[in-house]
């Protein structure tokens, strides 16, 4: 009998992952806390896709692998199998045929395969299935846990409980104990554990989670509570909660936010660290005052996204090699620019993952610290106390760092102290809020760098922004009009050995084509010529200019490679890139 192929050896012969995604995903697998199987290791931190590791269970064990989107369920199989069952072995029946139920498991478990045939008094047989198609299975046949969006709501609208003495500056003052119960306000004891407020805000934040949202915003309109999920950078409207428990939704965020409930009057910011969906997160939670009500917006920051690595980001090969020896230079400034969300502190945080050795000591400053990082000196910013990223860079420089990362460069203090570390040997990484590249040289100088410092300090400049990729799930060919190439400055001709995609919309990517997002970039490194046309002051688009000839790619260059190779479509480069090469 020939030896069973492992997994991670099945997935390198597949050309899934590398031999070196393997060690990492062998040393995640080891260190984790949590016993987790070597698949579900390399799929935390995204070097292979669900349905990979399936195809190679299932080829292992000789199971097929299905696609729920794409497989007719039968309702005599639901009807053979209950709620609690499919719940509780996370199964989804799909098809009964002479006495044998076939049904999808997210991994082949034998002892769940026992119990089954002992619960149901049938013969079962497993076939493999992604769990998050299994999970939205189970919601859309049996009309899921007790904890959905939809039971929640249904629950509060029928509920007896009225929250009307929530009223404009009585949130916490001057309830009665009942009220307090239902908001969840301290010292509601016990009981407001199982209050349905509660219970609405954490489902909120547990249906985020599942479904790969970055932000939660709760905006109070006039007659309605309009809930939104950013979901791969793009708003997606949920069904809300009544107008009447606006108040109460607001005050328990604010409670576990540690906020001043009473204060409506300012803008306030506050923090909460939470476990939803089996994953550790940190909230970034904002609230401002509007017309109708305070508006709220959760970000959400898992921890294990951190664990991205400088090859998981998407970056062609040669600006990877390029980047890679960019972030090894002794000392120099590299500066990563783009608009809120567009990834600069995800790829500055890989950076200092790639270079957090033994050796080196590394220093951040920021504004807030958004990820903890294992070995590295992280320090806040907090304007209340006058703790400045100024006065934290004059700092550092007296704790003797070779790597430094400031949070953002704002003004002329902090750009100025940044500049002199870069100049006494420190490798400094930082952001700018600038359009593109070639734009941030004439940024410092405006803030009031000298334009010789400018020039000698820095090394290299990556404009960066996020694009989704097309759904694995849904892609198909597709052919683009002329006019919509020609915007990208392709022509018909271009493309005759060259098939492009785009998502037609699944269950999977919530009718969207679209599912995760990566990376587009231009790289911009500095060369004596550049540095000259940098010290005489000159205008961006001659540097832009000199730049191109240097090789650099624009975003949109890069985003169109990036849609030849298939990862994401003419439309959403044009949506996100295409404008700004053309201004």
């Amino acid at each position: 009998m020939s030896k069973r192929k492992l997994i991670g050896q099945m997935l390198v012969d597949r050309g899934t992952i590398t031999k070196d995604q393997l060690k990492r995903g062998l040393e995640f697998q080891q260190k984790s806390a949590e016993k987790i199987k070597l698949g579900e290791a390399l799929v935390k931190l995204g070097f292979a896709r669900e349905m990979d590791v399936l195809q190679c269970v299932g080829e292992q064990f000789d199971i097929p692998v299905v696609d729920l989107g794409e497989v007719e369920i039968s309702v005599e199989a639901i009807d053979s199998v209950p709620k609690q069952t499919a719940l509780n072995h996370r199964i989804m029946p799909i098809s009964k045929e002479n006495g044998v139920i076939r049904v999808a498991m997210p991994d082949l478990d034998l002892f769940a395969v026992d119990s089954l045939r002992f619960i149901l008094e049938s013969d079962v047989q497993p076939v493999l299935a992604p769990p998050e198609q299994i999970e939205e299975a189970i919601e859309q046949y049996y009309g899921g846990e007790e904890s959905t969006v939809d039971n929640m709501l249904q629950e509060f609208t029928s509920s007896e409980a009225t929250f009307s003495n929530l009223d404009e500056g009585t949130v916490s003052e001057g309830m009665d104990e009942e009220s307090k119960k239902t908001v969840g306000a301290p010292g509601a004891g016990d009981e407001a554990d199982s209050a349905p407020i509660i219970r609405l805000v954490t489902m909120l934040i547990g249906e985020a989670v599942r479904n790969r949202a970055s932000d939660i915003h709760i905006e109070p309109m006039a007659n309605r509570v309009r809930i939104r999920y950013r979901i791969d950078g793009e708003c997606q409207e949920i069904e809300s909660p009544p107008k009447r428990l606006q108040n109460a939704v607001l005050a328990r965020v604010k409670l576990m936010s540690k906020m001043d409930i009473a204060e409506k009057r300012k803008c306030q910011d506050g923090r909460i660290a939470i476990k939803a969906g089996g994953k550790a997160l940190d909230l970034r939670v904002s609230v401002m005052p509007a017309t109708n009500g305070e508006t709220v917006v959760m970000r959400l920051l898992l921890k294990e996204s951190i664990l991205l690595n400088l090859s998981d980001l998407g970056f062609h090969e040669t600006d990877y090699q390029r980047f890679q020896s960019i972030i090894r230079r002794p000392n120099g400034i590299f500066l990563v620019t783009g608009p809120t969300g567009s990834g600069k502190t995800t790829t500055l945080y890989a950076a200092l993952n790639e270079l957090n050795r033994p050796d080196r000591k590394i220093i951040t400053a920021e504004d807030p610290v958004e990820y903890n990082l294992s070995g590295i000196n992280q320090c806040e910013v907090r304007e209340d106390i006058q703790r400045t990223f100024g006065a934290i860079l004059r700092a550092m420089l007296r704790q003797a760092p070779n790597i430094i990362l400031v949070g953002e460069i704002r003004d002329q203090e902090t750009a100025e102290i940044a500049i002199t570390a870069a100049l006494t040997g420190h490798l400094v990484f930082s952001t700018l809020h600038t359009n593109d590249a070639p734009s941030a040289i004439a940024r410092l100088i405006d803030i009031g760098v000298k334009p010789f410092l400018v020039a000698s300090a820095i090394q290299a400049i990556m404009a960066q922004r996020l694009v989704r990729k097309i759904c694995d799930n849904c892609k198909q060919p597709y052919e683009y009009p002329a006019k919509m190439l020609m915007a990208v400055g392709l022509r018909p001709d271009d493309l005759r050995d060259i098939t492009l995609f785009k998502g037609t919309g699944c269950s999977y990517c919530h009718d969207t084509g679209y599912r995760g997002r990566c990376a587009i970039s231009e790289m911009l490194e500095m060369n004596p010529e550049l540095r000259e046309l940098a010290f005489k002051k000159a205008p961006t688009h001659e540097l832009r200019a000199r730049a191109r000839a240097h090789g650099m790619l624009t975003l949109t260059e890069d985003g169109v490679r990036k849609a030849l190779q298939g990862v994401t479509t003419i439309d959403e480069v044009i949506s996100i890139a295409g404008a700004m090469d053309q201004e």
